[in-house]
């Protein structure tokens, strides 16, 4: 079997009583507009995740699952970093390249939390 590195794992086992599936998520403010750049629509995007787990009492330290879909595949290095730095771990996770999102979002991530 390959080394998974760093930020990725190929399982997590959970034994969990709760299990939260959060929607595709976009870097959209409260307005529901996308800032023009990758940066802040991952910032928002982490943020938005954080307040909808919250509303289930959760935080992030529940998720237990990540996939991405991003516009373009450059945003691959970008997207790991945001993930990495708002979980602080590695957990199962897959990027896709969706070039049918709305053009002004730059990614989407949906997550499964566990409690």
């Amino acid at each position: 079997m390959y080394s998974p590195g760093s930020d990725y794992a190929h399982s997590l086992e959970v034994r969990s009583e709760r299990l939260l599936f959060v929607s595709g998520t976009m870097g959209l403010d409260a307005d529901g507009v996308a800032p023009p750049t990758l940066d802040a629509q991952l910032e928002l995007v982490w943020d938005n995740l954080r307040a909808i787990l919250a509303g289930a009492g959760m935080t992030l330290d529940n998720v237990v699952r990540v996939t991405s879909y991003l516009r373009d595949a450059a945003y691959a290095e970008a997207n790991a970093a945001a993930r990495v730095a708002a979980l602080g771990r590695a957990v199962p996770t897959t990027a896709i390249v969706v070039e049918t999102l709305d053009p002004s979002w730059l990614v989407e991530v949906e997550v499964i939390a566990a409690a």
